[in-house]
């Protein structure tokens, strides 16, 4: 299987698929690169060269103890397009994953790449506090780190439904999807799992806005129970320059899958202009 090593000796498992522009996918908590096989699959067949990889601690990817923040997750990135000699990449982060697109724009000054992309994304900045009155009460984070040590199989289901808004779409995920990403969310390590919710939860990603110096497009959808619209996308496409926002009326969080077909095309008409 293709692994990278990153600087700090851990080897991150991708698929590189098609021929191209490329496109580096970047997956959400608490899934791997999987999630990614739709959009990467059709995104290959449209003349791309469509690339994913498992986060550190999670899918195929070594599951070392430490390394959770973003400074090193965003390294772990630059390692991944040194590695592959990338040039004029567009970078996609999706929920979690926009985090990562953040912190490389910060400590990489979007080296290698030529545009980026929020899906779903917990940018700028996650959790309440008083400088940010609207966001997420810090407690939900406490209290899926709490579940998680409890019954993460348990909490991992009913995180699951809530993720693709499986109670408000008229057309839900099958059973089976829903259980497919549950196996993926479960061969992350717990360790993993519980340290990422404390990064994407609490980081405070309202200073790498400026640092995004490329065309950037924020999809987002405005029935998102996981990561509130009003908190995220809107706020983080007023702070970057360059930036388009795409709403995605009466859609979740899990936008790979409830949107599939609008998300490619919004992706392949983006990077190709």
């Amino acid at each position: 299987m293709p692994f990278v090593t990153t600087r700090d000796d851990v080897n991150l498992y991708y698929k590189d698929w098609g021929q191209g522009r490329p496109i580096v996918l970047v997956h959400g908590w608490p899934l791997n690169a999987d999630m990614w096989d739709y959009t990467a699959h059709e995104l290959a067949d449209r003349g791309f060269r469509a690339i994913a990889y498992d986060r550190r601690g999670f899918g195929r990817s070594d599951q070392p103890g430490s390394g959770y923040d973003y400074d090193t997750l965003a390294d772990d990135v630059a390692d991944l397009l040194t590695h592959l000699e990338l040039s004029n990449a567009t970078l996609v982060g999706f929920s979690m994953g926009g985090g990562e697109v953040a912190r490389y724009m910060k400590r990489h000054k979007a080296e290698r790449l030529a545009k980026a992309v929020l899906v779903s994304a917990v940018t700028p900045y996650l959790a309440q506090d008083e400088s940010n009155p609207d966001g997420v009460d810090p407690s939900i984070f406490d209290g899926f780190i709490s579940e998680l040590k409890k019954d993460r199989p348990a909490f991992l289901a009913s995180f699951g439904k809530q993720f693709y808004g499986a109670s408000m779409l008229s057309t839900s995920p099958s059973s089976d999807y829903l259980d497919w990403t549950q196996s993926m969310a479960l061969k992350g390590s717990l360790r993993a799992t519980i340290e990422c919710v404390n990064a994407f939860g609490r980081t405070d990603f309202r200073d790498d806005m400026k640092a995004f110096t490329v065309p950037t497009l924020v999809i987002h959808g405005d029935k998102d129970q996981t990561v509130p619209l009003a908190a995220s996308a809107k706020r983080a496409a007023e702070m970057i320059p360059a930036s388009t926002l795409h709403v995605y009326e009466g859609a979740p969080h899990g936008l790979h899958f409830t949107e599939q077909e609008r998300l490619v095309d919004d992706l392949a008409t983006f990077a190709r202009g």
